[in-house]
């Protein structure tokens, strides 16, 4: 039977969940603005392609949308292996997790332009992803060979 020992330093893998948290809550508010402003009423998720076209608050807003909703997809993910690489790793999950949500922001800030292109801005943002990643697999393989 493997016990597992958290570290003072798990409090940093903490604080990276909630900044991770008030980053979710932050483009929501965002999506609610963009949406106030198109026009687009709920329970309507994006725009349609027509009024897009017409409207260029309605593309900037699904935009917004995108950004969020995209966010969200990644998010049980990002959480999981901040969390679990966090046991054996927490100063390095912490710097990962804190790469990844610097990555979404600029990800979403480049998609919130209206040129969707610009999203890449936050590729950087997998940088920290394959270091949860990487660590999350280390914590396996060191618990499944203790």
């Amino acid at each position: 039977m493997v016990q597992i020992e958290i570290a003072n330093e798990f409090g940093y893998v903490i604080i990276t969940g909630i900044s991770s948290v008030f980053l979710v809550t932050y483009l929501a508010f965002k999506v609610g603005g963009a949406r106030r402003r198109a026009g687009v009423p709920y329970p309507y998720l994006y725009a349609p392609k027509e009024e897009c076209d017409k409207d260029e608050k309605k593309m900037i807003f699904n935009c917004y949308q995108r950004a969020h909703q995209n966010t969200l997809e990644v998010y049980p993910g990002f959480l999981f292996t901040l969390i679990v690489s966090g046991i054996k790793y927490p100063i390095l999950a912490s710097v990962g997790g804190g790469i990844w949500i610097l990555g979404r922001l600029f990800y979403s800030w480049g998609y919130q332009s209206g040129d969707p292109a610009k999203r890449r801005r936050g590729v950087f943002g997998y940088f920290g992803s394959l270091i949860l990643l990487g660590t999350t697999a280390a914590t396996a393989f060191s618990l499944l060979t203790s």
